[in-house]
């Protein structure tokens, strides 16, 4: 029992022996550190420099991005500017064009009015550039940005995924060989404890044979565990120093070439946008230069003589100029002396004086010798007209309809040949489809030959009674004829129509009464006077046959007419002569043409056809 209870306290002693040996090996460990751990220590600063390498590349990166971004809403904004801005330009153009309608060909005669459509044109051509524009800056910028943007993002995030999974597998493994160390470690210090502990119980007398024994299996399976954490931790030492070598030879370098890569092709794609930016203005200045040099040219081809010759020639009446007015001579017609026995022939000559000598008016000239220019719509024979503006409407509209005839000639031409191919080869058509539409062209082509032979008549009735040279001094002589005879023979009967023909007074006729309902003045007013006649110089005005009501306003602003407001009574000097005009008067000085739809005549009982329009 005591030998026992020695042997207790022995391995008591022993145990606190080996305690206090252990705690002396820690405080020796203490100030001095193993190879192995400053290895440690540096592997460990090197993985953290290697994690905040990946942070500022992970910044950068995402700034690169943020910045091709920027750039392809920039971009974005430059293409709708310029769409907008085309739109603009385009409906600017529009607005300006020229409308469909008559005026169009009066505009077209003058060249600075050409100069201005061809300049919208241009105009037109200068905003479908800016188009181009836009759509390059979509195609070839914007679109290819946008998915090339897709792809970067898609690249740098696998780059950075590689990356830390990199990262994490060698700090892994770095806690396994960490691991490995400290179990390797334990082991030894637990083999040298055993060891020692076998040891002394095999030096002491006291301690039994199977507790030696046991102390020195114990010392030998410390020895085996060292052993085989020795060999584990020497074999994953091994394999961990290859990975980390891969890791930092290998892995990381490649990530990081490879997100270098990334970031010079960035760059470099940055750098082909802002090239084909500026090439994409480039491509269409010459185009730009092509529009600019057409409005240089319309500016250039603007000649004012020209355009002022055609305002002449547009406007040209046809008319000659009036003769020299002659002078009067009353007092030739008495031819006797004046004396004291003559005294009171000469009172009653006082009594009835000559009457007062009013000049006629100028054809189509209005009061206050004002020439109209406004040449309204009319008949279908441009009556309205004066000669030589009426001829060169006839000659146009003849043009025109000579121009159709060629047109529907030309496809008859083109059918009969078809005809005639089908005739020949039935496989290709059947040649009876053909005639319908050869009948309507042949109808067509009558219709507008007979339409073309009505407007050459008009057009040689003008060229016949439009005035020449020689006629003028013709007439300027009868003129003169027929002046002296007025004087001589007192005629004061004869007037002149507006037609040119001339009228005497007639005796009573019965009054009728015709309703005509008022219509727009369609009726043309007389263009031309007879070669043979003019206004007659009566020594008198006109004698007044009848009065007329106005029944509606008339605002007369064509030549030799005269304006009357709706209600106004007037004097009838000449009455209706089948052209749907009738002269008037409205006091000593203004007399003109209404139309006879617009009044309600009453004639007196004895002037000519007395008769009463409405």
């Amino acid at each position: 029992m005591l030998r026992r209870r020695s042997h207790f306290f022995v391995l008591i002693d022993n145990a606190l022996s080996v305690k206090a040996e252990k705690e002396e090996e820690q405080k020796e460990e203490e100030p001095t550190a193993s190879p192995f751990e400053e290895y440690l220590q540096t592997l460990l600063q090197l993985k953290t420099t290697s994690a905040d390498q990946f942070d500022n590349l992970e910044k950068h990166t995402q700034w690169g991005i943020e910045f091709v971004e920027k750039y392809n809403k920039f971009v974005k904004e430059r293409l709708e500017i310029e769409n907008n801005y085309a739109k603009q330009i385009r409906n600017l153009s529009k607005k300006y064009q020229p409308k469909k309608n008559s005026r169009e060909e009066e505009e077209s005669k003058y060249t600075f009015c050409r100069a201005f459509f061809t300049t919208l044109n241009e105009l037109n051509d200068y905003a479908g550039q800016h188009e181009v524009i836009a759509e390059n800056l979509t195609s070839q910028i914007f679109i290819e940005l946008t998915r090339y943007l897709q792809e970067v993002k898609a690249e740098r995030k696998t780059h950075f995924h590689d990356g830390r999974k990199a990262q994490q597998y060698i700090e892994s493994s770095w806690k396994q060989l960490e691991s490995c160390k400290r179990r390797f470690e334990r082991d030894c210090k637990e083999a040298d404890r055993a060891q020692q502990y076998f040891e002394k119980m095999d030096a002491d007398i006291n301690v039994t044979k199977a507790d030696v024994e046991k102390a020195r299996q114990q010392a030998q399976m410390r020895h085996q565990m060292a052993s085989d954490s020795k060999s584990d931790y020497s074999s994953y030492l091994q394999k961990f120093n290859q990975e980390q070598n891969d890791h930092y030879h290998t892995i990381i370098p490649n990530i990081f070439q490879k997100l270098q890569d990334m970031e010079e092709k960035r760059i470099e794609r940055i750098g082909a946008c802002m090239k084909t930016f500026a090439e994409v203005d480039r491509q269409v200045l010459p185009i730009v230069g092509k529009c600019l040099d057409g409005m240089t040219t319309a500016a250039e081809s603007i000649e004012p003589k020209t355009d002022s010759q055609q305002v002449v020639e547009s406007y040209k009446s046809g008319f000659e100029p009036p003769s020299d007015v002659e002078f009067e001579d009353y007092g030739q017609a008495m031819k006797r002396t004046v004396s004291e026995n003559s005294l009171s022939n000469a009172k009653e000559g006082k009594e009835k004086p000559a009457g007062k000598s009013k000049p006629k008016l100028w054809p189509f000239i209005k009061n206050k010798n004002k020439l109209s220019l406004k040449l309204g719509s009319g008949p279908e024979d441009f009556s309205h007209l004066p000669p030589e503006q009426r001829r060169k409407k006839l000659q146009g509209k003849i043009d025109d309809l000579n121009k159709d005839i060629h047109k529907e000639m030309d496809q008859r031409d083109a059918l009969t040949k078809m005809k005639d191919v089908y005739i020949k080869n039935p496989q290709m058509g059947d040649p009876t489809s053909v005639d319908p539409r050869l009948t309507e062209i042949a109808q067509n082509i009558e219709k507008l030959q007979a339409e073309a032979q009505k407007f050459e008549g008009w057009l040689a009735e003008v060229e016949e009674r439009m005035p020449s040279k020689s006629d003028s001094h013709r007439r300027s002589g009868l003129y003169e004829i027929q002046s002296n005879i007025a004087v001589s023979n007192n005629c004061a009967q004869d007037r002149e129509s507006p037609d040119g023909s001339y009228t005497e007074e007639q005796n009573t006729e019965t009054q009728v009464k015709a309703n005509i309902n008022p219509t727009p003045n369609t009726n043309p007013i007389p263009t031309t006077m007879p070669d043979d006649e003019e206004f007659d110089d009566d020594d008198e005005p006109l004698a007044t046959i009848g009065t007329c009501k106005a029944l509606y306003p008339f605002e007369g602003h064509n030549e030799g007419t005269i304006a009357v407001a709706e209600g106004e009574l007037l004097y009838v000097i000449e009455e209706d002569k089948g052209d749907g005009w009738t002269r008037v008067r409205r006091n000593q000085d203004e007399e003109g043409y209404v139309p006879t739809s617009y009044i309600e005549v009453n004639l007196e009982p004895n002037a000519k056809g007395a008769m009463t329009y409405i």
